[in-house]
């Protein structure tokens, strides 16, 4: 049941990764405003009150994937899966400017099938069903060559389904 779910959440998620026009459901904020006193340090901008402000300002969350900052300007990226938020900050006086992009639901499960911005439980929870289904398909393969009556039209079919789908991968290419 566990590898079934798998291939189901996989089969579903990498139709609607084909078709992501068919359920969008993406929505942007833009958010301004000016950080705290203590955002700027001596040694530059201090990250962590940076994040933390805009967390619990306005509900941001996610991991920072990017922080950046120069003479004139910082910058600060939260993403998780469907989700980003990016702050640009002003380093003369502490205003910013904050876009916050979701896309939905379909857009969590799409980036949950690509592994993106879900971290390493959720990595090693693909891997985990990746290796199981690798033994669920191998183990398929020999309780076929183990029953006389259909090994020949399994091998065919095998076969017949290999060569197909080498040939839309070559044409994908």
């Amino acid at each position: 049941m566990v590898s079934m779910m798998a291939v189901l959440f996989f089969a579903a998620t990498g139709v609607t990764l084909n078709h992501p026009d068919w359920l969008a459901a993406e929505s942007t904020r833009e958010l301004t405003g000016k950080l705290p006193a203590t955002w700027k340090t001596a040694q530059g901008i201090d990250w962590l009150v940076v994040a933390e402000y805009l967390r619990s300002t306005h509900g941001v969350h996610g991991t920072v994937s990017e922080r950046n900052a120069d003479a004139t300007q910082g910058s600060l990226t939260f993403k998780a899966p469907g989700y980003a938020a990016d702050c640009f900050i002003e380093m003369a006086d502490g205003s910013y400017r904050l876009t916050v992009s979701y896309q939905g639901s379909i857009g969590v499960l799409n980036d949950l099938h690509r592994g993106r911005d879900a971290g390493r439980t959720w990595a090693w929870l693909i891997d985990v069903a990746g290796v199981f289904l690798t033994f669920l398909s191998v183990t398929g393969l020999g309780l076929l060559w183990y029953l006389k009556k259909v090994r020949l039209s399994g091998l065919v079919t095998l076969i017949a389904g290999g060569v197909l789908l080498f040939i839309l991968a070559k044409f994908a290419t």
